[in-house]
């Protein structure tokens, strides 16, 4: 069995909020590095800063604009035995921030990948959450286009399991509207906002509630937890009936989906999908 290269590549979590959260392992990494790829070196300094750590470490710059073209540079690090730790701004490389393609190309290539575990917004978040835990689906950012958004979130509608979001603190209103159209406005969710930070908040509610909270100057890092559809979905032949009638009186279909989705608290697109699908089997 041939042996493997000598160089490894360290994932490496860092705090994503209280410096106090880095491990003794993270801070010895830092230390014993040869390469250290930082998703902003200007951050990194910081975080060294706040840590208390010098490196003799080179530091390079390591983000979504020159992953591509700096993963075989890396790659030819390991080639020459030395040890390359990969830190993102906050948590872990790789979750919705740069480092897949890297351990894809070290792993090819042969070279050993460890992580140095740290804190998660993911995981944290779902744990403060008060949501259901045993089973869990992480959807990093939503499409920013509306239209897009809005396929996708169609696509989760009927998804049991609790959902994780990131999510742009300028886009959360705009996105708990959409999630209160797509699930139900009374579909539960948390937002969670500045996680182990100073002004740290967990806000719970319908998403219809979450939504009236964000109207207006939201700030901070968020992440938001979705409760999935119950496991005992409401019967929609009721709610399509209801449809129908107002569609008998004169009403179109959408305004009679949206008003008969609001009253009963049904995702609108999952209405629509089967009233639409009820009367079109009623023309055949």
């Amino acid at each position: 069995m041939t042996a493997s290269p000598a160089g490894v590549l360290v994932l490496a979590g860092t705090p994503i909020g209280d410096p106090a959260d880095a491990s003794p392992r993270l801070l010895t990494e830092l230390q014993q590095a040869d390469v250290i790829a930082a998703e902003d070196t200007r951050r990194f300094a910081g975080l060294l800063d706040r840590l208390g750590v010098q490196t003799k470490a080179r530091v390079v710059s390591y983000f979504e604009g020159n992953e591509a073209k700096r993963t075989p540079a890396l790659v030819a690090e390991l080639a020459a035995g030395r040890r390359v730790v990969l830190v993102c701004d906050a948590g872990m490389p790789s979750v919705s921030d740069p480092g897949y393609r890297l351990v894809v190309a070290a792993a090819d290539a042969g070279f050993r990948v460890t992580a140095v575990p740290g804190p998660s917004a993911v995981l944290t978040a779902l744990a403060v959450s008060g949501l259901p835990v045993d089973r869990f689906c992480f959807e990093g950012f939503l499409p920013r286009k509306a239209g897009e958004r809005a396929r996708r979130l169609a696509e989760l509608a009927t998804e049991l399991r609790t959902m994780i979001f990131f999510e742009a603190p300028h886009r959360t209103a705009d996105t708990l509207a959409a999630l209160a159209d797509a699930f139900g406005p009374g579909r539960l969710g948390v937002v969670c906002r500045e996680l182990t930070k100073t002004y740290e908040e967990v806000r719970r509610g319908s998403l219809a509630d979450l939504t009236a909270w964000a109207d207006g100057e939201v700030r901070g890092e968020i992440t938001l937890v979705i409760a999935g559809a119950p496991i005992d979905v409401a019967d929609l032949g009721e709610a399509v009936t209801e449809v129908r009638s107002l569609l008998a009186d004169g009403a179109k279909l959408k305004p009679a989906v949206a008003q008969v989705a609001q009253t009963r608290g049904l995702p609108k697109n999952r209405l629509y999908q089967a009233a639409l699908k009820t009367a079109r089997q009623s023309t055949e």
